[in-house]
């Protein structure tokens, strides 16, 4: 088994996996074959999603403002990850190396697995 997806099941078994909207959006949507998205769906089924607030859409949209400002680009929903991630304090689970520049220029904790 590989060290992030044992990583992921220790978090998940010690209930320090939160999940929005749009992270579920993202992960089921580059799931080709149909079988394999409909298990992908039931298991993140168990994580409900967090609430995000109209504050999220304002800093998300400041925090793309920011970065663009120092020559970062970044999604929208790179942004919203990051605007509710610095509202809830949690850390992001990422190897979207596009997060370690935004780290340079936004007040985002990124997850370090402990090897």
């Amino acid at each position: 088994m590989e060290p992030d997806r044992r990583e992921m099941e220790k978090l998940v078994a010690h209930g320090l996996v939160e999940i929005i909207g749009p992270i579920r959006q993202e992960l089921l949507s580059g799931i080709k074959e149909r079988s394999k998205y409909e298990l992908v769906r039931e298991r993140l089924r168990v994580f409900p999603d967090l609430p995000i607030v109209t504050s999220d859409y304002e800093d998300a949209a400041g925090f793309c403002n920011r970065c663009r400002a120092g020559g970062i680009q970044g999604s929208s929903t790179d942004f919203l990850i990051c605007a509710v991630s610095v509202r809830l304090g949690l850390s992001i689970f990422t190897h979207d190396r596009d997060f370690i520049a935004y780290r340079k220029l936004l007040p985002i904790d990124l997850y370090q697995p402990s090897r």
